[in-house]
């Protein structure tokens, strides 16, 4: 049986960089959500605020338009088994 070759590229201090830039924006993307995040809050209420934290960053929202995908990030809510789009209508619950 033959193993796959592995393609291992190296990224330059410049790439790296812009790496750790994108994973930033993530990482305050992901902390506005949190905070706002509650019972009654509807992952569209979610996407905006991720969207405008991203474009405020000067950022592009990656999913957004990929193939179609109408919003900035992919929402699941309570027992939602799959990774949705979000929704106004579609609300996070209490925790029981």
């Amino acid at each position: 049986m033959r193993r796959a070759q592995l393609d291992i590229q190296l990224k330059t201090p410049e790439q790296i960089e812009k790496m750790r830039g994108a994973g930033l924006v993530v990482a305050a993307a992901l902390d506005a959500m949190r905070e706002a995040v509650a019972p009654g809050v509807s992952t569209g209420d979610l996407d905006a605020i991720a969207e405008k934290v991203i474009r405020d960053a000067g950022a592009i929202p990656s999913f957004k338009g990929y193939h179609g995908f109408p919003a900035s990030i992919c929402a699941s809510v309570n027992d939602q088994v799959v990774h949705g789009i979000p929704s106004p209508s579609r609300c996070c619950a209490r925790a029981t």
